[in-house]
């Protein structure tokens, strides 16, 4: 891959990571209501997630997505039904606007929690997987050995995505004490948690 290639890929992956979506907006509840280790936790899963994703891409599976309307209809149905279950868990979380922020950085569940959440978030996205099978072939030069591309894209995307999660849940983690006073964290469990169900809805009705 040549270098002007690799930093067009850089800059897309930049701004495709970048943008609001359910790993952030999970990223920055984490941040609100738990200790960075858990952004930290939840941050790697999601990379592990992109990393299978990437791999199930280039395996085949993204032009399977893409051909089979089955097979889309199958994962869109799964992810559509977790992100509805996380919202709904989300939404009902908001109760620990009553709780002071030294309690909320106790972290009630085990970090696997955390760990699972995130990793299921990812590897439940059917359109992240047409992403990697439709995004990363028009940065790869053929005319060279492609395994080293794709591990090269792949890790570069995965290192974008756990400094970006990272920066999210560390600036809501930084603002919380202010944020908590005015009981934010109670209405922001409340907004993700519907923002969640809305892109889960959103999700089961895409077309293939």
């Amino acid at each position: 891959m040549q270098l002007e290639t690799f930093l067009l890929y850089l800059f897309v992956s930049f701004f495709y990571v970048t943008s609001p979506g359910p790993a952030i907006l999970l990223a920055i509840r984490n941040g609100l209501t738990g200790k960075m280790s858990v952004v930290a936790t939840s941050s790697f899963a999601n990379i592990v997630g992109l990393f299978i994703l990437s791999v199930v891409s280039m395996l085949g599976l993204g032009a399977l997505l893409m051909t089979s309307s089955l097979v889309f209809t199958v994962f869109k149905a799964i992810g559509a039904v977790y992100l509805i279950y996380l919202g709904i868990k989300i939404f009902r979380s908001s109760r620990i606007g009553h709780s002071n922020v030294e309690e909320s950085d106790r972290p009630n569940k085990r970090y696997s929690h955390y760990f699972g959440e995130s990793l299921l978030l990812a590897i439940t996205n059917p359109k992240a997987i047409v992403f990697f099978a439709s995004f990363f072939p028009q940065f790869l030069d053929t005319s060279a050995p492609v395994a080293p591309q794709f591990f090269i894209m792949t890790l570069t995307f995965m290192a974008i995505s756990f400094g970006s999660l990272m920066f999210y849940g560390g600036a809501a983690k930084l603002m919380k004490q202010t944020l908590a006073k005015l009981q934010f964290i109670r209405w922001f469990n409340r907004v993700t948690g519907t923002l969640f169900i809305g892109l889960g809805i959103k999700l089961a009705l895409t077309q293939r």
